[in-house]
């Protein structure tokens, strides 16, 4: 069985197949009975997958696995790593953004002072919140209860 056999298989059983390539396939088939008996098997195994489906985790898998020190700190260190990046390409943007508004010399100047104190209040906004979150996560003595 060579690779375009192989190939025209594979569109068969995914219901994929052109005109022309069913005709190609219809030939191989006629030449070769053994084909045919695999692509009935390749059939069965592709149903029998799909009826398939993992079994979710118990409830005590998903705490025993929260409570290795490893599998926190992997998860703090993606978000982290995550957080950094997003918060350069913020940075960036807000820094050619204001650039931009400073440049532009349509722009009425009460419009250009309101921008500016939007922005001050959401970045004190969102200090404040993550402020916030970390001295209530660091001060929580009972988030390992479930509720």
């Amino acid at each position: 069985m060579n690779d375009r056999t192989l190939y025209l298989i594979e569109k068969y059983i995914d219901n994929s197949l052109t005109k022309e390539e069913s005709v190609e396939l219809e030939k191989i088939i006629n030449n070769s009975p053994e084909i045919k008996k695999d692509i009935e098997e390749q059939k069965k195994v592709r149903e029998v997958l799909s009826k398939m489906k993992l079994k979710d985790p118990s409830k005590e898998v998903w705490d025993g696995y929260w409570l290795d020190i490893y599998n926190r700190l992997e998860r703090g260190i993606a978000w982290i790593a995550i957080s950094l990046g997003l918060l350069v390409i913020f940075g960036y943007s807000s820094y050619e953004f204001v650039q931009s508004i400073i440049k532009d010399t349509h722009m009425p100047q009460f419009v250009k002072i309101s921008l500016g104190v939007f922005f001050f209040g959401l970045l004190v906004l969102i200090w404040s919140l993550l402020r916030e979150k970390f001295k209530t996560s660091k001060n929580d003595n009972y988030k390992e209860i479930q509720r």
